[in-house]
């Protein structure tokens, strides 16, 4: 079964509470309300919140992020389109048999009158330890937006916010946007905002850096850390991008 028929299926056992879980017991048709809603709210104060089957809650918790947070950008520029909704399948790859029921909790998650910002929260207190797993979450939101035809402001301005949720500052937003948005007349941007270093960075500071990204962010890692296999792909572009702008920064200074 794939990421998607588990979290569809009932997040992987995963005992949630906070607005995702109240979201999914409104898409379930039921209101949770249980013991096992109690539970996950207690373990949503403290470290590990995910319980003994990590891995399966991660990845499960991780794509419920993507569709909810996916479908409230989708209304940050005041519509929401078809062209939005089926960007969103195609840049992750949803397999035709579950394409009906994500997009079922898509559109709940965009009629729900909760704003973006508590599910922010939630999700950024559940990956509290994990800020490569908030950063990946950020660039697949990147990748809707750009796949909806084009970035606008209110979707940029609602990702800043979502960002500064996630407790990345102002530095950190501009590297993450560059890395997925570019900037340049060529689409690939600033390679030393790409690497977020200045351009006066002394050469030592550049390799270890870019040695920094490439470890963090290398897909094995990220897996290991709870990132579903369905959303690898995105992992593997963002390598080739920080590479893409080592090899132009090492170019320029001569570096080996």
């Amino acid at each position: 079964m794939s990421i998607w028929g588990k979290v569809l299926g009932g997040m992987a056992g995963f005992a949630l509470g906070g607005p995702l879980g109240a979201l999914m017991g409104a898409f379930a048709g039921h209101v949770m309300v249980d013991k096992n809603r109690q539970a996950g709210r207690a373990r949503l104060g403290g470290g590990g919140p995910f319980g003994a089957a990590g891995i399966a809650d991660r990845q499960a918790a991780f794509t419920l992020a993507v569709i909810v947070l996916g479908a409230k950008m989708a209304k940050a520029d005041g519509r929401v389109t078809t062209d939005e909704i089926r960007a969103f399948r195609e840049v992750f790859h949803i397999p035709p048999e579950e394409a009906e029921a994500v997009g079922r909790l898509f559109n709940e998650a965009k009629r729900d009158a909760t704003g973006f910002e508590p599910y922010a929260a939630q999700i950024a207190q559940l990956f509290a330890n994990d800020r490569m797993m908030l950063e990946e979450l950020l660039g697949g939101l990147f990748h809707i937006a750009r796949a909806g035809g084009g970035i606008n402001q209110a979707e940029v301005q609602f990702l800043r916010q979502v960002a500064d949720i996630f407790g990345f500052d102002g530095r950190a937003f501009e590297r993450i946007r560059t890395t997925h948005m570019g900037g340049g007349s060529g689409g690939d941007g600033d390679p030393y905002a790409v690497l977020g270093i200045k351009r006066n960075a002394a050469d030592d500071e550049i390799k270890q850096t870019y040695r920094k990204l490439i470890r963090e962010h290398h897909p094995d890692t990220l897996i290991a850390k709870g990132m579903p296999q369905e959303f690898i792909d995105l992992a593997t572009q963002k390598m080739a991008t920080i590479n893409a702008a080592y090899d132009r920064v090492a170019k320029e200074r001569g570096l080996r």
